[in-house]
């Protein structure tokens, strides 16, 4: 599935927010030919906003894409920061408003575009009046398909995925109500537990500021020249990183190409300053499970080399390997994905295994 940034001026490749592109062909002949989008639900799904708003007046393939933009631009995007975290909302007077759930910004749409009336007559399950918002928490942030992981989903598990609910979104924080007459602090459960929410959604705002300024600052090489591993620590430090298990993973997906093999060799300097216990070996193990997947599928018959080539490092153990080759995970790639990489990676195993019989073997010799 070919993937967009849902703001296609944003050329950043860590942007979070990915939409697949409209796949689309003409059906029919003469009066009665129309325009099928094939994959009209995943789009949606990407933008959060009804299938039935997206097709109104998209007729020719060719432009499909542009009109797309600018429904994107007209009733996605908020206008303040960019961000497609938004819901639309029927405000007081019949008004169409977009409440971005990133910056705060709550705007009104231009109520001339042709598109309005047909939302207000067919508001989306979603959107109420601004007195009663929505807690359903959808937005265009669960777009994140297959499984992946870009820098800033990286960023937002930077603090624990211990936090959030089980579909990976943050619930609204609950409000604490001080009553006018009352002015000491609320200590009760439900008040910690919103105090700390704020705390913890400022924490992250933080870190993903951190990784975008990381993977900009790794691609910003003049013809794609990445910094030299003295100047990738240096830039770790400086941005107090190097305990994170998520650096690891970036550098995974940027570091290696269809050369892993020697590249490992190559940067395993690096990768041994920051690869310090079995946590950071899983990291590994999965941003390269991460650029195998979505960039280089041609290297998984080359896994059981990169695997030796990193056991020869000592980037990564034995224990941790067995671990990650004994079961299936979505948490870098799809399932369909992962399967066929561990797959590939039995013979590595295989001979992990005929190791510890020979090294029995002798010892029952002695």
């Amino acid at each position: 599935m070919s993937l967009v940034n849902i703001c296609r001026d944003n050329n950043d490749p860590f942007y979070r927010y990915k939409m697949p592109l409209i796949q689309a062909k003409s059906e029919g002949s003469g009066n009665g030919i129309k325009t099928n989008i094939l994959n009209l639900s995943e789009v949606a799904t990407a933008l959060a906003r009804p299938a039935s708003y997206l097709i109104n007046g998209l007729h020719d393939p060719e432009k499909l894409q542009d009109s797309l933009d600018g429904f994107i631009e007209k009733f996605v995007l908020c206008p303040q920061c960019k961000n497609p975290e938004t819901v639309l909302e029927i405000a007081p007077g019949e008004n169409l408003q977009r409440d971005c759930k990133a910056c705060g910004k709550i705007t009104k749409v231009n109520p001339s575009y042709k598109l309005v009336s047909y939302i207000l007559k067919n508001p989306p399950k979603d959107a109420s009046k601004k007195q009663k918002k929505s807690s359903s928490g959808k937005t265009a942030s669960a777009n994140v398909i297959g499984g992946g992981k870009s820098i800033s989903d990286i960023a937002n598990r930077q603090q624990g995925s211990g936090s959030g609910s089980a579909s990976g979104e943050d619930k609204p924080a609950e409000k604490v109500v001080v009553k006018d007459e009352d002015w000491s602090v609320d200590m009760s459960e439900e008040a910690i537990k919103a105090r700390a929410k704020e705390l913890e959604k400022l924490n992250i705002g933080e870190a993903r500021a951190k990784y975008e300024d990381f993977g900009k600052w790794l691609l910003e090489g003049d013809d794609g020249e990445l910094p030299n591993d003295v100047e990738i620590y240096k830039k770790i430090l400086s941005l107090d990183i190097a305990s994170d298990r998520q650096t690891v993973e970036v550098l995974a997906q940027v570091l290696f190409d269809e050369d892993i093999i020697e590249e490992i060799e190559t940067h395993k300097g690096l990768l041994l300053k920051l690869v310090t216990d079995e946590k950071f070996e899983k990291s590994l193990l999965g941003g390269i499970e991460r650029t195998i997947g979505t960039q280089h599928m041609d290297l998984v018959k080359q896994v059981p080399k990169i695997l030796m080539a990193l056991y020869d490092e000592d980037l990564v153990s034995e224990d941790v390997i067995r671990d990650w080759g004994s079961h299936v995970s979505k948490k870098y790639v799809d399932k369909e994905t992962s399967r066929n990489i561990r797959k590939a990676a039995r013979p590595f195993l295989k001979w992990l295994d005929e190791a510890d019989e020979d090294e029995d073997d002798e010892s029952d010799d002695e």
